[in-house]
């Protein structure tokens, strides 16, 4: 399992998980790797790199060089693309640098839709769903992908108000602070979904049922231990949505 964090998360988040991805990197003018003020004791774990507000990577060479020096220099296994859309010259990136790292043996992971167009890449399954069967979502996945050894788990903590009948299926995201104010407002009794693999419960407001579908450290662990007997690569977390579950999601490591 790995972690995403920040520059600044990353000393809360070492004495929980030993594998963290730095979320610290992102893509400049001129197709150059941008670094916040990573910490020096920073190694180990995997480089992620954003193309939030990014410009178009006009030299995929380029930026790939620059990602396998920076994963040499700090001892980073691989590298996390956190890449918001698909695009020609994205996509055009991402088949360069996987194909250095697997010089290295170190391991690209992408996101799920740059999967079947980057060979040697290990794609991204998200696992908030709303509708439909988590078990086999991920045993469709891997089937389509040749395999679960070239899947991840994007574990996504699902907090969720539908307004029924949801005929969309989809709903408004809580934030943790309304999710946790609609709780104590209703108290309700929390049921678990098999087939979601999420807790839910309902209530009515306003003359209105709402559904609401929800992830905590119990159906986080049962997500992750799916996706482990079906022989998912790996998994990963970000440390934000799931900072109040440290302490059930990664027990204090011995000494910390």
């Amino acid at each position: 399992m790995y972690l995403a964090v920040t520059p600044g998360q990353l000393q809360e988040a070492a004495r929980h998980c030993r594998n963290l991805a730095h979320v610290a990197y992102r893509v400049g003018e001129g197709s150059v790797l941008l670094r916040q003020s990573v910490l020096l004791q920073a190694r180990g774990g995997l480089l992620a790199v954003t193309d939030q507000e990014a410009p178009p990577i006009d030299d995929p060479e380029k930026l790939s060089a620059a990602a396998v020096r920076e994963c040499g220099r700090r001892g980073y296994t691989g590298v996390l693309l956190d890449f918001q859309s698909r695009s020609p010259d994205r996509l055009a990136f991402a088949r360069q640098l996987a194909a250095v790292l697997a010089q290295t043996r170190r391991t690209l992971y992408v996101p799920e839709e740059y999967g079947p167009a980057v060979p040697g890449a290990v794609a991204l399954i998200c696992t908030a769903l709303s509708g439909g069967d988590f078990a086999q979502r991920l045993r469709e996945a891997a089937s389509a992908a040749g395999g679960a050894g070239k899947l991840a788990l994007d574990v996504q903590r699902l907090r969720m108000d539908f307004t029924l009948p949801a005929r969309t299926g989809e709903g408004r995201p809580l934030t943790a602070e309304e999710f946790q104010a609609l709780t104590e407002r209703e108290d309700p009794a929390v049921f678990f979904s098999q087939e979601l693999c999420a807790r839910y419960f309902t209530y009515t407001h306003e003359g209105q049922t709402h559904f609401v579908l929800f992830d905590d450290a119990g159906t986080i662990r049962k997500k992750l231990q799916t996706g482990t007997a079906l022989g998912y690569a790996a998994a990963f977390l970000m440390f934000p949505e799931v900072r109040d579950l440290l302490d059930d999601l990664f027990p204090l490591r011995p000494g910390r």
